[in-house]
């Protein structure tokens, strides 16, 4: 994420897609220059040349290929941008505005150079509507994704129980996929198993382990940085930091967290067992003969890899350059769940998770404000690398009812875009709340 200033913010785990937003009728602006710009951001939009809109600053940073991308996908979405449904003014020089869509809306946060001639410095897509979205068109989209994909979206029991997820919809919910980053929610459930066990507290000290690579920002910190266990698992989760859930793994225990795989639900666990650190499926990644191995392995033959491993994992040298945009053995060296699993997992976080756990899955809700909205509490956990992408919230409604949307789109031949899925599944979250009880 490029720092705020000059932005377009569409982040993975952001929303493209929602449902809910009422547009109200249109508004005038009260700043002419706030109003006009407003008016070049549906143009530029439509794709036209908008030429001195955008500040020096932005488009040091979003180059025209990227904004171009985007507001093509809207398009793709939503038709052509009709005009400005709203506005709501923060200030003379921020704001933000409903766009009218053929077929539904987008809200847009637009900030403005306060020096003249107050170019747009900021610029952020928080969510849209589609006109008459239902989750068979949902259930279509997701179908018609090149590769492997799969959605959930399932209801589950009162606060003492009621059984297992209850189906609303979904898609290839069953099918077991790479999950990436989403794997750190095991490490959350086992962690907050441990302090409501009395084995540990969420303010235990320990030592910040071996850097891995990004996402994060714990891995350029010096090793043995002290650490609480509530800090390791707030950035393992709400930032996807590597190198905390790494640390907190080692800390919890591998075969702990191992036994939290079973515990939660994986109907396949063998594909995921034993858990590996990020670390460790990067080194395994960088090696073809030995992804191919553990591919194969049995779950005791791969905890005899990691043993005869463990001297050169801990010492290789971590590249990014790795994966180039490309997938590296994600159906060989990965953690594994289906959608599904994962709300079996969420579903025993919601049942037997401490107040802190849930508070750290509520940090990053995942979404946009308007999609929010129908929710008191929303805890999400993402995962994406070069061909993989999953997303996976724990939702109650203002309504009382706790809800469970999981997903995952992987190709093994092409990077994916994380952009096009969080669309789709801020759609399914969005559609989750309007679904009647069964």
């Amino acid at each position: 994420m490029r720092r705020a200033g000059a932005r377009l913010l569409i982040a993975a785990c952001a929303a493209l897609v929602t449902a809910g937003i009422a547009p109200p009728g249109a508004t005038q602006m009260t700043d002419p220059t706030l109003d006009s710009r407003s008016h070049q951001l549906v143009a530029l939009l439509a794709g036209q040349d908008t030429p001195d809109f955008l500040a020096p600053s932005f488009t040091a940073q979003v180059s025209p290929q990227q904004l171009a991308a985007v507001t093509a996908q809207l398009r793709d979405a939503l038709g052509e941008p009709t005009g400005i449904a709203a506005a709501s003014p923060e200030s003379s020089w921020n704001t933000t505005l409903t766009v009218s869509y053929q077929r539904g809306t987008a809200t847009v946060r637009l900030a403005l150079d306060p020096a003249s001639p107050h170019r747009v410095i900021g610029l952020l897509v928080t969510g849209t509507t589609r006109a008459g979205d239902t989750l068979a068109a949902l259930s279509a989209d997701i179908a018609a994704l090149p590769g492997e994909a799969g959605f959930g979206v399932w209801e589950l029991g009162g606060q003492a129980g009621g059984g297992s997820p209850r189906r609303i919809a979904g898609l290839h919910d069953t099918v077991v996929a790479p999950l990436g980053s989403a794997f750190k929610l095991w490490l959350l459930a086992e962690a907050s198993r441990q302090v409501t066990a009395g084995k540990r507290r969420w303010d235990d000290v320990v030592s910040l382990g071996l850097p891995s690579l990004p996402s994060g920002i714990t891995q350029s910190w010096p090793v043995g940085t002290p650490m609480t266990l509530q800090s390791l698992a707030t950035l393992a989760i709400s930032i996807s930091d590597n190198t905390a859930a790494d640390t907190l793994l080692t800390t919890l225990g591998r075969d702990r967290v191992n036994a939290m795989v079973r515990l939660a639900g994986a109907a396949e666990p063998a594909r995921t067992l034993p858990l590996l650190s990020t670390r460790e499926a990067f080194v395994l990644k960088a090696d073809p003969a030995l992804a191919a191995r553990w591919a194969t392995a049995t779950p005791a033959e791969r905890r005899r890899i990691l043993a005869a491993e463990a001297p050169r994992i801990a010492a290789a040298p971590l590249s990014a350059a790795l994966f180039a945009d490309k997938p590296v053995a994600t159906d060989e060296v990965e953690w594994f769940a289906s959608p599904a699993d994962m709300a079996r997992l969420l579903d025993w976080l919601r049942l037997h998770a401490d107040a802190p756990a849930r508070a750290i899955m509520a940090t990053n809700p995942g979404t946009d404000a308007a999609t929010r909205a129908p929710f008191d509490y929303l805890g999400f956990k993402g995962g994406s690398e070069p061909g993989v992408v999953t997303l996976n919230w724990l939702a109650h409604t203002k309504d009382g009812r706790w809800l469970a949307v999981t997903g995952h789109w992987h190709r093994t031949d092409a990077a994916v875009s994380t952009l096009t899925f969080a669309t789709l599944m801020n759609r399914a979250l969005a559609l989750a709340a309007q679904a009647p009880p069964r």
